[in-house]
């Protein structure tokens, strides 16, 4: 018939194209969300932390910032016999841990990141004194703070100082610095609080980390390279940081 139009075929093609528009819309909203929801995030940063210490050594560290509280001042005795109070070093920056002289497990991995950040500083390093505080009730002999500093090298250090004392002194800095202490045994590892405490060279503490390590099947304690060596460089601007 005259005026009559084969709207019918052409309208289904219209009506499943539109369908088809409509469905890839809802993938592609549904794929943005899944892919959104994947994809990975910036890693979040402590804040008041010092600007040239990336995130990602920052998060290694686990630093963080503490109000700037005066520290608690002891006197004790160094691995070369010299007696001296930790109020003795203000004017520089003080890094702070607490050692076992007889540690095979974390302890010797922290010192190697001491001696890095040592060197890492290069001449600032005169500004900056390494302290660690004994935690071996049964080993406080100035000797056992000597050779554990020889054998890790420390001794390398010029400003480095490992303190004893007695036992009664010894405990009243570990629980200054809320340090706990476990001590099996004379031949067992001291188990203890594990962190580095960073003094500006007023002798305020600004900012804390807390060394971690990892252990293999066998049950040695060990970190790899490259994290020493980020702990070491991060030790290391985080002092330099402080003595501006």
């Amino acid at each position: 018939m005259a005026g009559h139009t084969r709207s019918g075929p052409s309208n289904l093609v219209l009506t499943i194209l539109g369908v088809v528009v409509l469905a890839s819309a809802v993938f592609a909203v549904f794929a943005n969300k899944i892919h959104a929801d994947q994809a990975p995030t910036s890693p979040l940063r402590t804040s008041g932390l010092p600007a040239t210490i990336s995130t990602s050594t920052a998060n290694l560290m686990g630093l963080t910032k503490l109000p700037a509280r005066a520290v608690d001042d002891f006197v004790l005795t160094d691995q070369r016999g010299r007696t001296m109070s930790l109020d003795s070093f203000k004017g520089r920056t003080v890094v702070l841990e607490f050692m076992d002289p007889h540690c095979t497990d974390i302890c010797p991995i922290v010192s190697q990141e001491f001696v890095d950040a040592y060197h890492d500083l290069g001449k600032a390093a005169h500004n900056v004194v390494f302290l660690a505080v004994n935690v071996n009730k049964f080993h406080t002999s100035v000797a056992a703070m000597s050779s554990y500093s020889q054998a890790h090298l420390l001794s390398t250090i010029p400003t480095w100082h490992f303190f004893t004392g007695s036992v009664r002194s010894l405990a009243a800095v570990w629980h200054a610095y809320n340090i706990d202490v476990i001590a099996p045994g004379p031949n067992a590892d001291i188990i203890h609080t594990s962190i580095v405490y960073f003094i500006d060279p007023t002798g305020h503490e600004r900012y804390a980390a807390f060394p971690t390590d990892e252990h293999t099947a066998s049950g040695k304690a060990f970190l790899p390279v490259d994290q020493i060596a980020t702990w070491g460089h991060g030790i290391a601007l985080v002092l330099q940081g402080l003595s501006h």
